[in-house]
C-alpha cells in the first residue's frame, strides 16, 4: 500500500510524521512525506530514509523573525498554503491509498483525498481546537447550559468565522476547478468528525475533552538511537546532571534574555547548563566552562542524563522528557504549551512557570521544585506510564483505512 502524509509547521509537527513514516514502512507500505522544505526537516527525514515532498514556503521564513507574524502575514499565508496543498498533495497522492494530514490548519488536503477518492484522516497534537463536549458545533448561541458554556458556543462559532475568512476563498475557489461543491464551515470540513489524537493518554487524555469521536493512538515517537558527540558525553561526565535550557521554534517568542536568565538561576542551584541553541539562537553570556551549547542532538539521550529540561512546553520536548522521567519546568509561551505546563505540574514531574518572562528568582523557584528528590521519583514513574507505541498504533489504524475499497469521485 501506498500512504501519503502532510504537514506544515514547525518540527513538534514534522517529527511525529517521521515516526509514523517508519511504522508505516515497517509494515510494509510506501510512504512519502510532504512538508515544509526547511533544511532541517529534510535531513530529518533523509535520517530515516523517507522521501520528503516539499511543501509550501519554509516555516523558518515565516516564524524565524524577531517579531510574531501579524494579521497579516497569516492572510496571506493562508491561501498560500491552500494552492500548495491542491498542486503538491494532487500530484504526490496519485496512486496512494490514504491521506493523513496534520500542523496548521491543513485546508485543501481534505478536498485532495475528497477527488482522488481515498480515505484521509486528521490527526492534531491535542484537543484545544476541538469542540468542548459541553456544547455541540452549531448549537444555537443564548441555548440555556451550565454557566460559561454559552459564551463557549459563542467563541467555537468565532472560531469558524475566523478559519472561513482565512481559508474559504481560496479553498472553495480550488475545490471548484477540480469539479468539487463548496463548503460552508472550512474547520469542521478539515477536523472531521473522527479526528486521530497522536498524544499520550497519560500526558493528554482525550476523554471527556470533546463531542467528537476522537481516536487517541497515542504519540508518534521517532526512536534515535544517533550517540551524543562525544564533546557533550565529556561535559556531561566532568560533574553532576545539568540542567537543559531550550526553545524549540520559538525564534520570535522566546523570552528575552532568557539564556542569561536560565543560566543564573542553574547556577543558584549549583547547576551547570546544557544550552540548546534552537532557532531563537540561545548562546552562552560568558565563558565560564559550566554552560555547553548544543545544536541538533539526540534528546531521547540527552535528557537521561540531565538534572532538569526546561522548555517552552511543545508537545514533543514534553513527552520526550516525561519519556526519559526527568523532570521539568515549562516557561509556556503560546498556544497548547500552557496546557502542557499545567500537566506537568498536575502530575507532580515538574514545575510550571507562572508567565511568558522568567525572571532569575522565578526560574530559580521553579528549579527548586524540579530538583527535589520527591519530584524526581514522581517522573521516573509516570515515565513508565507513557506509551511508546503510539506509531504503530496509527500505522495499523492508517493501513486498515487505506484497505478499504477507494470511491472515486466524478468530475
Amino acid at each position: 500500500m501506498r500512504v501519503l502524509l502532510t504537514t506544515w509547521g514547525s518540527r513538534g509537527d514534522v517529527e511525529p510524521l517521521a515516526g509514523l513514516a517508519v511504522s508505516l514502512r515497517d509494515l510494509g507500505a510506501q510512504v512519502r512525506v510532504c512538508a515544509p522544505p526547511d533544511e532541517e526537516f529534510a535531513t530529518l527525514l533523509a535520517r530515516v530514509g523517507v522521501p520528503l515532498v516539499p511543501l509550501g514556503p519554509t516555516v523558518r521564513s515565516v516564524v524565524a523573525g524577531t517579531k510574531p507574524p501579524t494579521k497579516e502575514d497569516a492572510f496571506r499565508l493562508a491561501p498560500e498554503l491552500v494552492a500548495a496543498r491542491f498542486g503538491t498533495l494532487t500530484a504526490a497522492a496519485e496512486g496512494c491509498d490514504a491521506l493523513l494530514a496534520t500542523g496548521l490548519m491543513p485546508a485543501g488536503a481534505r478536498d485532495v483525498a475528497e477527488k482522488l477518492g481515498i480515505p484521509y484522516v486528521l490527526a492534531c497534537f491535542h484537543t484545544l481546537g476541538l469542540p468542548s463536549r459541553h456544547f455541540a458545533p452549531g448549537a444555537r448561541p443564548g441555548t440555556p447550559s451550565p454557566e460559561g458554556e454559552t459564551d463557549k458556543r459563542v467563541l467555537w462559532e468565532q472560531d469558524a468565522q475566523r478559519v472561513n475568512a482565512l481559508y474559504g476563498e481560496a479553498l472553495n475557489s480550488h475545490r471548484a476547478a477540480i469539479g468539487l461543491p463548496p463548503v460552508d464551515n472550512v474547520r469542521d470540513h478539515v477536523l472531521t468528525d473522527r479526528p486521530w489524537l497522536a498524544a499520550d493518554p497519560t500526558l493528554w487524555p482525550a476523554q471527556g475533552r470533546t463531542n467528537l469521536d476522537v481516536v487517541q493512538t497515542g504519540a508518534w515517537i521517532l526512536p534515535d538511537d544517533r550517540p551524543l558527540p562525544q564533546e557533550l558525553e565529556a561535559f556531561l561526565d566532568a560533574g553532576a546532571p545539568p540542567v537543559y535550557v531550550g526553545f524549540g521554534s520559538m525564534a520570535a517568542y522566546a523570552p528575552k534574555d532568557v539564556a542569561r536568565v536560565a543560566i543564573e538561576a542553574s547556577r543558584a542551584h549549583g547547576r551547570r547548563v546544557v544550552l540548546a541553541r534552537g532557532w531563537a539562537g540561545l548562546a552562552p553570556i560568558d565563558d565560564a566552562g559550566d554552560c555547553f551549547v548544543v545544536g541538533e542532538v539526540n534528546q531521547q539521550a540527552l535528557f537521561r542524563r540531565v538534572a532538569v529540561v526546561v522548555h517552552h512546553g511543545g508537545a514533543g520536548t514534553t513527552t520526550t522528557a516525561a519519556m526519559a522521567g526527568v523532570p521539568q519546568v515549562v516557561v509556556p509561551q503560546i498556544a497548547d504549551q500552557p496546557y502542557w505546563a499545567g500537566r506537568v505540574a498536575e502530575l507532580g514531574i515538574g514545575a510550571a512557570h507562572d508567565g511568558r518572562t522568567p525572571t532569575v528568582d522565578s526560574l530559580s523557584a521553579a528549579l527548586a521544585t524540579a530538583l527535589t528528590p520527591e519530584t524526581r521519583t514522581r517522573a521516573v514513574a509516570v515515565a513508565g506510564t507513557v506509551r511508546a507505541d503510539g506509531a504503530t498504533t496509527a500505522a495499523k489504524l492508517l493501513l486498515d483505512e487505506a484497505g478499504r475499497e477507494r470511491r472515486p469521485v466524478s468530475a
